[in-house]
């Protein structure tokens, strides 16, 4: 407890250095605690915490009363209410089985008829220090790696740390954990499915298809349509186990790379757009990473790779069948679909039935209906409000509109000063001369006049 106590009043002390200093107006003083207050601070423990105003000033005022030993927490230990031989059976309890909480200890002494409150039970283990939970057996984890190649692709998105066109880029790969070697990867804006299965289908095309696809849980690959494409190309989707990263890492190891590396370079590229950018990262990718030895295997990943006979790839047709997204709606009375607001006529048939309807996400206005897999013809548009999915969105940006060349604060400013212009200056007018006119009567200077005076 001295231990604790003694880390309390250095916390307390960094914290108030600062704003004890007696050079300190107090408005500055004043500031200084409202930005610390603001905040939260490191606690010894670990933990974040934030300290109040009114805190902060009573520990400056101790601490120029008593200096560094005025901030040392004081023992609040009052007499116990609770009779002794209670407090003793429930340490015995405690101690009997470190997993016991104290209010599984109040409720078992409740039943031997003593009466007492689970705080004042944790008090009282904390004073002991019973309080802290028995150390558990961390799970080991082996050193995994695939037998060969195109056994495992690990999937996961990287945020960038610089800026395109005043956005943070986003980087979708895929690993092979056999031989290091991306097959896969593209910079994006968006963190969706549409673009990690443009990074995805890239891979695929250039070097065959996964026996398993290993990601994390992020939305874009949770999404029925990667499991949909992983399924109809013959690749087991696996997930990780939520708060368990482990087997992700030499993807993370490769984002580390990535950043060391690229992303330097990128940055004093001044790139201006996405394509630029990927066009780069695509060199990099097959110039440097690729061919460079990697620490692990003692290969480039592009010779650990290439075998005596390349992989073999998917076809267009299975690539274009596998990206094709698909949502199931039942047919309406007047057999007609609905899908993101556009409505569908199909067969008169289906009336009732839940069919499939299959399409590109880039282009609404061709659906294919099918019934239990079996193909029942196209969807008729019959009102298209929408042409592409919500989430196929452009990358790139919608073209500055061009400028009217209409500066309407300026046209305000001469319309003001034309009026202003019309109105008399009453500061300028001048008595008359004219022996004719009343004796006081004022009369706007001529030119003339001004000139002679």
């Amino acid at each position: 407890m001295e231990d604790r106590q003694r880390d309390i009043a250095l916390f307390r002390y960094s914290l108030i250095r600062e704003a004890a200093d007696p050079e300190l107006s107090p408005g500055e003083r004043g500031a200084l605690v409202r930005r610390l207050a603001a905040r939260e601070h490191a606690f010894p423990d670990g933990s974040r915490v934030r300290v109040g105003r009114s805190t902060i000033d009573r520990w400056i005022r101790n601490y120029r009363a008593g200096g560094y030993h005025a901030l040392v927490p004081y023992d609040r230990r009052g007499v116990p209410l609770t009779a002794e031989h209670i407090l003793d059976a429930a340490v015995v309890l405690k101690r009997e089985e470190p997993r016991r909480t104290a209010t599984h200890i109040a409720d078992v002494l409740a039943e031997c008829g003593w009466t007492v409150s689970a705080r004042t039970l944790q008090r009282h283990f904390a004073r002991l220090g019973l309080d802290h939970r028995p150390p558990t057996a961390r799970r080991v984890f082996g050193r995994f790696e695939a037998e060969v190649r195109n056994q495992r692709w690990t999937g996961d998105a990287m945020h960038g740390r610089f800026l395109i066109g005043g956005r943070k880029p986003i980087l979708f790969a895929f690993i092979d954990d056999h031989s290091r070697l991306v097959p896969g990867a593209r910079w994006a804006f968006s963190e969706d499915t549409v673009r990690l299965e443009a990074a995805l289908r890239a891979g695929l095309q250039a070097r065959g298809v996964p026996e398993v696809v290993y990601v994390d849980n992020g939305s874009p690959f949770v999404s029925r349509q990667l499991e949909r494409a992983c399924a109809i190309l013959g690749s087991r989707l696996v997930h990780s186990r939520p708060g368990q990263p482990e087997g992700r890492g030499k993807i993370e190891r490769f984002f580390r790379t990535v950043r060391d590396d690229f992303e330097i370079e990128a940055t004093l590229a001044d790139v201006d757009d996405l394509d630029e950018l990927n066009r780069l990262f695509c060199a990099w990718l097959e110039q440097v990473y690729h061919r460079r030895v990697h620490s692990e295997t003692g290969q480039t990943p592009l010779e650990r790779f290439d075998t005596d006979h390349p992989p073999p790839t998917p076809s267009s047709e299975e690539l274009t069948e596998a990206f094709l997204w698909s949502e199931h709606r039942k047919v309406t009375k007047t057999a007609t679909v609905s899908l993101h607001g556009n409505v569908y006529e199909v067969d008169g048939a289906l009336v009732g039935r839940r069919v499939e309807l299959v399409f590109d996400p880039f282009d609404l206005t061709t659906v294919q209906v099918r019934l239990d897999g079996r193909p029942m013809g196209t969807a008729l548009p019959h009102r298209i409000g929408r042409h592409t999915h919500p989430q196929a969105r452009a990358d790139t940006p919608a073209p500055a509109p061009k400028p009217s060349g209409i500066d309407y604060l300026r046209l305000i400013e001469a319309r003001h000063a034309q009026t202003t212009a019309r109105k008399i200056a009453y500061s300028g007018l001048v008595e008359s001369t004219d022996p004719e006119q009343m004796p006081g009567q004022l009369q706007i200077p001529t030119p003339d006049e001004d000139n002679d005076q």
